[in-house]
C-alpha cells in the first residue's frame, strides 16, 4: 500500500518520462528523507557534485534507488531524486539521454532487452560480464558492482493449485496450456507479456501456443493476489525477490529448461559519469555486496505485505548497516 504522497510522486515521474522526447526530463526532485553520515564518511570529491539518481516504478527497484540516494547523501552529493520512472526503456532512455546519472538495472534485462541478444548467458557472473562490456562498447554505459540479489521472472502457483494441476515446473505448466488450457488460466505483467525475456520467449522454449494460452494481461500488482485465490489466474507472472511470494505462500515453478537469464542488480552509469567520479563505484559496493535474494525479499515484503514507505524501508536498513544514521 502506497500512501498519497508516494502515488503523487509516481504520477509526476510519469508524467516526467513524457517530456523525453519533448525537452528533456526535469532534474528530479529533493531526497525525500535526510540521513547523516555513518560507515560513509563525506568524500571531498563528491562534495557538492550534483547527481541524478533514478529508478523504475516497481517497489525494489525504488528500494534500491533510495539506497544509492542516501549513501550519496552521506558522501555529500547535491543528490537529486527521480526513482519511479515507468518503464525499462523509459529509465534506460534517461540515462542514455543524461537526464539520470546513475540507478540500479538487472543484467539480463540489459542483455535481453537493452541489447538485443535473444539467449541468455549461463551463469551471474558470466553475464554481468558479456553485458558489461557489450554495454560499455555499443552504447558507453558502465555496469559496476553486481549483487548477489537475481530478480529473475518467475512463473508462480498457489500451494493448492500446484496440488490439484501436479504442475511444479514450467515444462508442466506448457502441458497444461497445450492440454487443457482452460485449466492453465494465468495472469501475467504488462511489460511480461511482450518482452522476449517474458512470455513470448517462454512460450517458444516450452513449446506452447501464447496465442492460445489461457492468459489475461494486468498489473503486476494484481497477479500475486489473484493467483493466491485461484479465482481469476491459477498461475501467473512475478520477480522472483517479490516478498508477496513467501507472504501468500506462493511456489516457484521450476525453470527447467533453464529460459529466464539472471537478473542480477548492478549499478549502470554513463561511461563520462563514471570516469568523473570513480568513488562511486567504491561508495557503493559495500552496499551492493549485502543485497542477497533474501535480504531484498525482506525489504521488498515490508513495502508490499506491510505497507511501509520504500525510503523508509532503505534509511532503516542503510541505518542498521551502520552504512549512515538517521538524524
Amino acid at each position: 500500500m502506497r500512501s498519497r504522497i508516494r502515488c503523487g510522486c509516481a504520477a509526476f515521474a510519469s508524467i516526467l518520462v513524457l517530456l523525453v522526447s519533448a525537452c528533456g526530463l526535469e532534474a528530479g526532485s529533493a531526497v525525500p528523507l535526510r540521513v547523516g553520515a555513518g560507515s560513509i564518511r563525506p568524500v571531498s570529491e563528491l562534495k557538492g557534485v550534483r547527481i541524478t539518481v533514478g529508478s523504475k516504478d516497481f517497489t525494489e527497484q525504488s528500494i534500491l534507488g533510495y539506497l544509492v540516494e542516501f549513501a550519496l547523501t552521506a558522501a555529500g552529493a547535491e543528490v537529486r531524486d527521480l526513482t519511479n520512472i515507468t518503464g525499462s526503456n523509459s529509465l534506460r532512455d534517461a540515462q542514455l539521454h543524461g537526464q539520470v546519472d546513475i540507478a540500479y538495472d538487472y543484467t539480463g534485462t540489459g542483455w535481453i532487452n537493452y541489447l538485443g541478444n535473444e539467449s541468455p548467458v549461463a551463469g551471474s557472473q558470466e553475464q554481468f560480464e558479456a553485458v558489461r562490456d557489450a554495454d560499455l562498447a555499443a552504447h558507453g554505459m558502465v555496469w559496476a558492482a553486481m549483487a548477489p540479489m537475481n530478480n529473475t521472472y518467475a512463473m508462480v502457483a498457489s500451494a493448492k493449485t500446484a496440488t490439484d494441476t501436479g504442475v511444479t515446473t514450467l515444462s508442466q505448466y506448457a502441458n497444461l496450456v497445450n492440454t487443457d488450457p482452460g485449466s492453465a488460466a494465468t495472469c501475467i505483467g504488462t511489460e511480461f507479456s511482450v518482452r522476449q525475456d517474458g512470455f513470448p520467449g517462454m512460450a517458444r522454449k516450452y513449446g506452447f501456443d501464447a496465442g492460445k494460452a489461457n492468459k489475461q494481461i494486468v498489473q503486476d500488482a494484481i497477479v500475486y493476489q489473484a493467483v493466491a485465490d485461484a479465482r481469476q489466474c491459477r498461475f501467473g507472472s512475478v520477480a522472483a525477490t517479490d516478498g508477496r511470494i513467501p507472504a501468500l505462500g506462493l511456489r516457484l515453478l521450476d525453470d527447467d529448461r533453464g529460459f529466464f537469464p539472471k537478473y542480477n542488480a548492478a549499478l549502470v552509469m554513463r561511461k563520462d559519469f563514471a570516469t568523473a567520479h570513480p568513488q562511486i563505484v567504491d561508495l557503493l559496493t559495500p552496499i551492493s555486496r549485502l543485497l542477497t535474494n533474501e535480504t531484498i525479499t525482506d525489504l521488498n515484503r515490508q513495502v508490499d505485505v506491510e505497507g511501509r514507505e520504500p525510503a523508509q524501508v532503505a534509511r532503516t536498513w542503510m541505518a542498521a548497516q551502520g552504512f549512515i544514521t538517521i538524524p
